[in-house]
């Protein structure tokens, strides 16, 4: 993970793509501490936790303090210093000293270059043999790649040696990383933005799309296109059986970017109802209340006795894996067992453990014999 060592005021640094970004010091130190904490489910830290951002880094990286300055992507960028209306905010993106409003910065107007393509890869579960070969052959074929810390860290040697720069940031700068991610490809270089699982699941392909719109390129300019990997849902599931082969539905507990009543009111919904359900990033130091909130809704609408397939770190040195009850649940939550890289696969009424696995019947029972 990156950090910025110096202290005091804050340190301006310029990009490859040339977004030059304010840093204070002093929030660096203190979002890492706060980072280190919060891991994802299963596959490393979903896109939407809610750990602040450090300094991000890039092989490209340098110091600026000129007032105006040309980026090596082509686009100007404005300097800022301690007192600049233009400074970090706590998840790594451009906003202003008067508002906690995010702002996008260079426009496609800003860029002379014909534009290159931009690829968001899903890593799949993390290791390099859980990647589809067609992420790994988008990977070899990108020159530049941008991504979170872990999930760069990921990454197969042979993949790092061959990108021309790999820029990185640190937990929750993900409309920062993204953004550099559209300047790069708007320079002319194929740049592949990364995540673990897939794309479009808790990740960044829907803000890509969102970020080259604001800029006033569209999709087609930059051959945008998503590689899919699989999801900490169906990985995690795997490793207990078969619990989610009837419907199934995915619920995130972060309240970073979803609030706690939006969440309640799904999870209710979602219970009630029946389906299987997979929990992401279940519990955190900054919002143990939601953990148990869960639980509590989850044990109002199903019997105590329900499997839960609880997956810790899936595919990773660290790896743990047991079938609970669900009205054990709430007590895992003070255990290393659950954390942001856990994954839990909650049963329905009609699931089972067998053999110590988890069994949802599809329904070929009704309709045949076997």
């Amino acid at each position: 993970m990156s950090t910025d060592n110096t202290t005091g005021a804050s340190t301006e640094t310029e990009s490859k793509c040339g977004a030059s970004e304010a840093r204070s010091a002093s929030e660096s130190a203190s979002s890492a501490e706060r980072s280190s904490a919060d891991r994802s489910s299963g596959q490393g830290p979903r896109e939407d936790g809610n750990a602040a951002s450090t300094a991000s880094s890039s092989t490209g990286t340098t110091p600026d303090t000129g007032d105006d300055t040309a980026s090596k992507c082509g686009a100007s960028s404005s300097s800022a210093s301690s007192s600049s209306s233009s400074s970090s905010s706590s998840c790594g993106a451009s906003s202003s000293s008067d508002s906690d409003e995010e702002e996008v910065g260079a426009t496609v107007d800003d860029f002379d270059a014909e534009p290159g393509q931009l690829i968001a890869v899903g890593l799949g579960p993390g290791q390099p043999e859980g990647m589809t070969a067609r992420a790994r052959s988008a990977l070899m074929d990108a020159e530049h790649i941008v991504g979170y810390t872990t999930y760069v860290d990921l990454l197969p040697d042979e993949v790092t040696d061959a990108a021309e720069d790999i820029y990185n940031t640190p937990m929750c700068g993900e409309v920062s990383r993204t953004e550099e991610a559209i300047d790069r490809a708007l320079a002319g270089n194929d740049v592949a933005i990364i995540g673990s699982g897939d794309p479009n699941v808790y990740a960044l392909a829907g803000l890509a799309l969102e970020i080259i719109e604001s800029k006033g390129a569209t999709a087609t300019m930059l051959d945008f296109d998503v590689v899919p990997g699989v999801p900490a849902a169906q990985s995690c599931a795997a490793r207990v059986g078969a619990p989610l082969v009837n419907d199934t539905v995915s619920i995130s507990l972060s309240d970073h970017l979803t609030d706690m009543p939006t969440i309640e009111s799904r999870l209710h919904a979602a219970a009630k109802e029946g389906f299987t359900i997979t929990i992401y990033n279940p519990w955190s130091r900054k919002r143990r209340d939601n953990y148990e909130k869960c639980c509590e809704i989850l044990l109002e609408h199903r019997d105590p006795e329900t499997p839960v397939g609880v997956v810790h770190a899936a595919g990773r040195e660290d790896e743990q894996v047991e079938i609970v009850e669900l009205g054990e649940l709430p007590e895992l939550g003070e255990t290393d067992l659950v954390d942001m890289t856990t994954t839990l696969l909650v049963g329905n009424e009609d699931t089972y453990v067998w053999d110590d696995r988890m069994v949802t019947p599809r329904g070929y029972e009704t309709k045949y014999d076997y």
